[in-house]
């Protein structure tokens, strides 16, 4: 029997398969359609401390290649997501779920984060430190100081499983030195990565930008985005001490796609642009195609290969 079982944070899933923040994932109607999919767990949309409408629209466009976004955080407010996952641990209660949560200072991380304590969530906290979409906020990610104080902050107030979201970085000294930084705290895992930010995508014909906010500029997804993903997820993987684990995102639409995340080092893989594109019956397709790969290579389990890139002599 081949199978996609995989563990993150102590936990084990019964795919290795889930959908990307922001996602599938924005109201309850779309985290109904997650849990009814082949997917072994769904990430909520990312929480803020009150409810969002986002961005001006148009702010989303598919594009031959993947999509370009620039959403802006839309989103109910935290009540809402834990709320629903309260009544999913009560329908399903050996299943355990991701809460992604956003703050725009240390100050609301550490607010959502004694709102997740007080309540009787029992899953995997998703800190994004990456959103590239919000008017006037920097990616956090990128200010490597700041990623160090949040996380000094975060973890002398929450004790339960928690990892962060992570923008794509570009040069070989900032894996480096963001490793040697989250080494230091008990992360459960480092999702690699967020869209690539402040893309631009034209209508040649119109001569116009293709989303409304910040004038056009807009995070990268789908084939655009898989070598740097991978790339992060490899470069990670090499560098984090072994109990901070890796899920990899970013490109994903065929099972190679995952093969090649699980290849260089994730536990779990996120699926994006494509399950935005494909809807939640992506995940018996490449839950199939993943499974008749590892089929061919004489793989029955992730743990056969996951990891085991190899390097040219």
């Amino acid at each position: 029997m081949i199978s996609t079982k995989t563990t993150l944070a102590g936990f084990e899933f019964d795919n290795c398969l889930m959908n990307a923040a922001g996602v599938y994932c924005y109201d309850a109607a779309e985290l109904d359609q997650m849990q009814a999919s082949k997917a072994g767990t769904f990430v909520t949309k990312s929480a803020t401390l009150q409810a969002r409408t986002g961005n001006p629209e148009p702010r989303y466009l598919a594009t031959p290649l993947g999509s370009i976004n620039s959403m802006g955080l839309p989103n109910h407010g935290l009540p809402y997501y834990l709320d629903y996952v309260s009544q999913q641990q009560i329908a399903v209660p050996n299943k355990i779920y991701f809460q992604s949560i956003t703050g725009f200072n240390i100050d609301e991380d550490e607010q959502l984060l004694a709102q997740i304590t007080a309540s009787d969530f029992k899953g995997i906290v998703e800190l994004n430190l990456s959103c590239p979409n919000v008017p006037g906020k920097p990616q956090t990610g990128y200010d490597f100081e700041t990623v160090e104080r949040i996380l000094t902050r975060v973890f002398e107030v929450y004790q339960g499983p928690l990892g962060i979201k992570l923008p794509p970085y570009f040069d070989i000294v900032h894996f480096d030195q963001m490793a040697a930084i989250l080494n230091q705290f008990p992360l459960a895992f480092v999702n690699c990565v967020n869209s690539i930010g402040n893309g631009l995508f034209i209508d040649a014909a119109t001569e116009t930008v293709t989303i409304k906010p910040k004038n056009g500029f807009g995070g990268i997804g789908g084939d655009y985005l898989k070598p740097t993903a991978l790339a992060n997820v490899h470069a990670f993987y090499q560098r984090l001490k072994p109990e901070i684990q890796i899920i990899g995102t970013g490109g994903v639409k065929s099972g190679q796609d995952v093969f090649e995340h699980l290849l260089c080092g994730a536990s779990m893989v996120q699926v994006g642009t494509a399950l935005q594109k494909e809807g939640p019956l992506i995940f018996d397709r490449l839950t199939a195609e993943l499974k008749t790969i590892m089929q061919q290579k004489g793989y029955t389990q992730i743990a056969d290969f996951q990891g085991q890139l190899k390097h040219l002599d």
